[in-house]
């Protein structure tokens, strides 16, 4: 965050540049106020840009095994640009590398999902899939294994049919 303020301020500070040098070699003919506009006008530019490129500088940088599983476009009233062309803030992605399943319950997955966010930390979920029963559970408080290898106490969810944490866990 802090890198991409510095480049913002950066590219204003360019763009007021190119435009007091332009009225220098024009004899002074651009109005006064020229260089300061150009330099807004340039730094919310770098700024749109950043928040529009996130999400593609992220998801190529992930590595081969992640699947994203859902995408969160982001519109907000501030940024009326956003209602026309909404952009990515928030992605869900699972680590289809670390899928693991146990011999005596073959129908279930354990697999790490993972929450992306423009300003948020990357932040890790054990979720236990049931592919036969078309169910899943979230084991953020930790998990109870019984002796024949089903998790104790899981609070199971029902999601729709199309569920793509299901869908892309069972696929792997």
């Amino acid at each position: 965050m802090f890198l991409e303020l510095v480049g913002t301020l950066v590219a204003g500070l360019a763009i007021a540049g190119v435009v007091m040098a332009l009225n220098r070699f024009t004899g002074g003919r651009l109005p006064r106020w020229l260089a300061p506009v150009a330099a807004g006008c340039g730094m919310i530019g770098v700024t749109i840009a950043s928040e529009y490129g996130w999400y593609t500088r992220t998801r190529a940088n992930l590595p081969e095994t992640m699947r994203i599983v859902e995408e969160v476009e982001s519109r907000a009233l501030y940024r009326p640009w956003t209602y026309v062309a909404p952009f990515v803030g928030r992605f869900a992605a699972i680590d289809a590398g670390s899928v693991r399943t146990n011999p005596s319950q073959p129908g279930q997955r354990l697999v790490d999902l993972y929450f992306f966010g423009r300003w948020a930390p990357v932040t890790k979920l054990p979720v236990l899939v049931d592919c036969d029963g078309h169910r899943r559970a979230s084991l953020a408080g930790g998990a109870e294994f019984a002796a024949d290898g089903s998790v104790a106490e899981a609070d199971w969810r029902r999601p729709p049919p199309d569920d793509p944490v299901i869908l892309a866990t069972c696929e792997a």
